[in-house]
């Protein structure tokens, strides 16, 4: 992995039901991540925090679309700079809108040639046809490989897409109807929490690598924090009962780590409002940590 990592704060919370993750970096960063990463002997740069613009247009299948898209791209141009200078950007957040930015510049600089594995409770495949919410952090891994909606990703510059087969989701267990129909018909590699139960995360995670690293330059890593079971994790905006242990998290990204294949990460949704005593931005930090390489012994 490279030397050196930048450190991109992105308060946004428009794309998502509730307020409050916009502050989601702060947290984070009072949790120590900044300590945390040089302690494991990476040269810094916090490029401080991306703030959504306030107001804009909405509707009610884009809900808040002109403030989620500027912060989209925003965070696309400066991650498109990070891996210019050879950084590992790292997105904390916010709300999964981000991704749409910070994923569309690691394929850009990367003509296409990128697995996104995602981990999350919710499949963020929607689009402004099928969503029962408008609320666009739920369409974002959707646009990245190109299903649309067009707008979250397309800033002027040529987006490039993922290709479906090298991205998977891991962890859903509260995906929509009719989004679940748009993923399977696209062909996304779906570890579901059932599956995860059945084969165990470390055979995921083994077979999740593989599928994003094969033909590949690497993969953008792109967790929710809302992917682990609300005891664990109660500062998120979106729980769902019955997710990841605290250890298959961990357990997730110490083998991306090991891989070797990181190119790029985003850890997100991290709500300090409904939080107690930082609990979660403490574990999203430390999972950093691990996805940097801090080891156990």
């Amino acid at each position: 992995m490279k030397k050196k990592v930048d450190l991109i704060g992105v308060q946004v919370d428009c794309g998502a039901s509730k307020v409050g993750a916009s502050i989601g970096p702060v947290a984070i960063r009072i949790a120590g991540i900044c300590e945390g990463i040089r302690k494991l002997g990476y040269e810094l740069e916090d490029k401080g925090d991306i703030i959504q613009p306030k107001g804009g247009a909405s509707s009610e299948k884009l809900r808040n679309h002109e403030s989620v898209i500027s912060t989209c791209k925003s965070l696309y141009e400066s991650t498109l700079i990070s891996l210019e200078q050879e950084a590992f950007p790292i997105a904390i957040g916010g709300d999964h809108s981000l991704a749409a930015g910070s994923i569309s510049a690691t394929l850009k600089h990367h003509k296409g040639k990128v697995g996104v594995i995602w981990i999350d409770a919710h499949g963020d495949w929607n689009d402004d046809k099928i969503t029962e919410t408008g609320n666009m952090h739920g369409m974002s891994f959707s646009a990245v490989c190109g299903h649309g909606p067009d707008v979250m990703v397309d800033y002027g510059q040529g987006p490039v897409y993922a290709d479906v087969t090298k991205c998977v989701q891991i962890g859903g267990r509260d995906i929509d109807a009719e989004e679940a129909k748009k993923m399977k018909a696209a062909g996304l590699n779906v570890f579901a929490i059932d599956t995860i139960d059945k084969l165990g995360m470390q055979e995921v995670m083994k077979r999740a690598i593989e599928i994003a690293s094969n033909g590949t330059d690497g993969i953008h890593l792109s967790f929710d924090i809302d992917s682990l079971t609300p005891e664990a994790a109660p500062g998120t905006g979106t729980k769902v009962h019955s997710g990841l242990t605290i250890r298959e998290a961990f357990l997730a990204v110490e083998m991306l780590n090991e891989s070797g294949k990181l190119l790029a990460m985003d850890m997100v949704e991290v709500n300090p409002i409904l939080d107690i005593s930082n609990k979660t931005a403490k574990l999203a930090s430390e999972l950093v940590l691990s996805a940097l390489g801090k080891v156990v012994y």
